[in-house]
């Protein structure tokens, strides 16, 4: 999904209960996580609730996997997977996530340690292209 897929979606909420709500619905229609990658080498440090994130090369492209025990949280990872998973390394250089997180007016609806979580998140992934390359 791109970034501007996602904004757009975003925009057919009229309240920010409604977006938690489709935050979540993201979440829960995340894939199931291998309970074998739930390790301490796959947490995402910078996170308050407990993330697990993954990746394996596919030919050129980078497919990503995580998941979280809080539901906010699971969306956001979601959020993430659907900005990130299956680009190239290059792709997810050149992603400008803080212009989404801008865009969908997170900044405003998320407590601090949420905002740095995501972004610590975020971290993980651009390290995931920068093993790739």
């Amino acid at each position: 999904m791109t970034s501007d897929e996602l904004i757009e979606r975003f925009s057919l909420f009229d309240d920010w209960e409604e977006r938690y709500a489709y935050i979540i619905q993201m979440g829960r229609k995340l894939p199931a996580f291998p309970e074998a990658e739930r390790t301490e080498a796959n947490k995402v440090r910078g996170c308050v609730s407990q993330v697990w994130m993954v990746s394996e090369q596919r030919g050129d492209c980078i497919d990503i996997q995580g998941d979280s025990d809080a539901f906010i949280v699971k969306g956001l990872v979601a959020i993430l997977l659907a900005l990130y998973s299956g680009l190239t390394p290059q792709e997810i250089a050149a992603v400008d996530v803080e212009k989404v997180f801008a865009d969908l007016d997170l900044a405003d609806h998320l407590t601090p340690n949420r905002r740095n979580g995501f972004f610590s998140m975020v971290q993980r992934i651009r390290a995931f292209g920068n093993q790739a390359e």
